[in-house]
């Protein structure tokens, strides 16, 4: 148990001191007992304020898969050149039904002045829109909610930072995957490209994907126990004929192969 001894406010600043105090040990608490959200999840139905306006996340998804993504800080060098590579890449997550939106602790005036330095960064036009909203969560509710602070980065004041979470929801609203790194280590978002269409690709057929996946690379068949005729099915949706071992080294039955890839 955690008890607070807090002497009576006396304004503004001691309000906002007090709700970081309060923040910081629920941080703490939650970080110490939860058990997260764990693959297969329903993700939380959250309301927020971004720099497109307030949303209800379900309703921001619709029938979409999407991509929640925290970062420390803003206007910070590293979060600027993921926030960039992201952006540059949005058109890919676009064209595969992904809707991104990101996450700080930074307020909403931050992060629309951040944005045309991200968009500087990448060299585009100043007056271009950004292409996904980013979260305003400056008290840290939704970042203590989602356990995505990091308690061993902390700013100025000793508050812990947000780490480098991700989160892929499929279009049932469920966790399909989530990433938890540090503050001090970029992501490669050309990965979490390469892991939503291994999602995409295994959501739909019952297959599994290699090391180092690629589109148009061989995939497995995630059967264990399969039929002639249910291999067979696959070849029309996917090129070539099925290679490799068919027969389990155990008992004879057959029970994997290699296929390839489904055209793209």
């Amino acid at each position: 148990m955690i008890i607070l001894s807090v002497k009576t406010c006396s304004g503004l600043d001691d309000l906002n001191l007090l709700s970081s105090v309060c923040c910081y040990w629920s941080a703490r608490v939650f970080i110490a007992n939860m058990p997260g959200l764990l693959l297969g999840d329903v993700f939380p139905n959250f309301e927020a304020e971004t720099t497109n306006g307030k949303i209800k996340f379900h309703d921001f998804l619709g029938d979409s898969w999407g991509i929640l993504f925290s970062h420390p800080r803003d206007y910070t060098p590293v979060c600027t050149t993921e926030l960039g590579r992201a952006a540059k890449l949005s058109h890919e997550f676009s064209r595969r039904n992904v809707k991104m939106i990101a996450l700080s602790i930074d307020s909403l005036e931050d992060h629309r002045g951040w944005t045309k330095d991200i968009l500087a960064y990448n060299n585009e036009e100043s007056g271009c829109a950004f292409p996904f909203p980013i979260i305003a969560d400056n008290q840290r509710e939704l970042a203590v909610a989602l356990g995505m602070l990091d308690p061993d980065e902390k700013d100025k004041d000793g508050m812990p930072l947000t780490a480098r979470c991700v989160f892929v929801i499929g279009q049932d609203k469920k966790l399909k995957l989530s990433l938890l790194y540090p503050a001090t280590t970029g992501r490669n978002f050309d990965e979490i490209l390469r892991v939503v269409d291994s999602l995409q690709l295994t959501a739909k057929n019952r297959v599994a994907t290699p090391a180092d996946w690629q589109v148009s690379l061989p995939i497995h068949i995630k059967l264990y126990s399969l039929t002639v005729e249910f291999a067979a099915s696959f070849r029309k949706y996917y090129q070539s004929n099925i290679n490799g071992s068919l027969r389990d080294p155990i008992d004879g039955q057959l029970t994997s192969s290699f296929i390839t890839s489904p055209n793209t």
